[in-house]
């Protein structure tokens, strides 16, 4: 049986795989930057399937401006969560080219972090312990300590800083998650459906916190979900995709202030347009 002293390291080993995080000083320098441009160019990809090949992806093109928020919408299984997959380098793209501030993305780089629906936290390590790990794996927490610090502060996590994860709410846990991304001082979140498991009401108002997150810090992001009113309450643009081979059919542009408020006529009418071209407005 593995012990937790094993898994301890067998995570710090994961995540040693990742490159050094840059010294910037501390997470509050993500506001002195700009985010991250991304652009995919002409992007399609295809899975093997037994002897043949299945296209999730149909020339994507996509651009996320520094410091936007562009979120995707689209059916159950269009291909969304691959394209998230190509942006953050994990896998290649079967055509097309994918850039980040004009230089090709080939792998995955700190400055890119993914965030899950699954906030994957040890359950054995306190708080502060979850969001340092990629430091401490690295040798940089003794000189970084401020990083960890900063990040739970900008979650409002820090009186939380000695607590473990079953004494976590879920809305908590997923700002751990979120504190553990911060610590790299990302240029661009991509975010995979990190509100998913959440209640309803937990969920609302974690979108509240994560565009306030998103302001603070000054990151692009690349959000994919499921839910209309999200996706027009967080985004500057929604893209809406179509069912597998995914492309995009449709680009929402939300030209509201924030904070928004969800029964804002505009947000109504955009919701009607995106549910329009998913094929469901009739049940509205």
């Amino acid at each position: 049986m593995v012990g937790l002293a094993e898994l301890d390291r067998l995570g710090s080993d994961l995540a040693a795989l990742v490159p050094p995080v840059p010294d910037t000083g501390t997470v509050a320098h993500a506001q002195a930057r700009s985010g991250a441009r991304i652009e995919v160019a002409g992007v399609s990809h295809w899975f093997r399937v037994g002897s043949g090949a299945l296209q999730v992806l149909d020339q994507v093109d996509l651009t996320v401006a520094p410091g936007e928020f562009v979120a995707l919408l689209g059916p159950s299984g269009c291909g969304k969560s691959t394209l998230l997959r190509l942006v953050a380098g994990l896998e290649p793209a079967s055509a097309g080219t994918i850039a980040q501030d004009g230089q090709p993305i080939t792998r995955p780089d700190p400055s890119r972090i993914v965030v899950f629906q699954d906030p994957t936290l040890f359950p054995w390590r306190t708080v502060f312990d979850n969001v340092a790990l990629g430091l401490q794996a690295r040798g940089l927490l003794p000189a970084q300590r401020s990083r960890v610090d900063d990040a739970l502060r900008l979650v409002g996590l820090t009186e939380f800083a000695k607590s473990f994860p079953h004494q976590l709410s879920g809305g908590m846990a997923q700002r751990v998650a979120l504190a553990r991304a911060l610590v790299n001082d990302p240029q661009l979140l991509v975010l995979d459906e990190p509100l998913g498991k959440l209640d309803s009401l937990t969920r609302i108002a974690m979108q509240s916190e994560l565009v306030k997150l998103w302001q603070r810090a000054g990151f692009s992001a690349l959000l994919v979900t499921h839910d209309v009113e999200e996706a027009l309450f967080l985004a500057n643009r929604v893209m809406v995709l179509s069912d597998r081979p995914a492309r995009i059919v449709a680009e929402l542009k939300v030209e509201l202030p924030y904070p928004r408020h969800r029964g804002d006529p505009q947000l109504a009418a955009l919701r009607h347009e995106a549910l329009r071209h998913l094929g469901l407005d009739a049940t509205w």
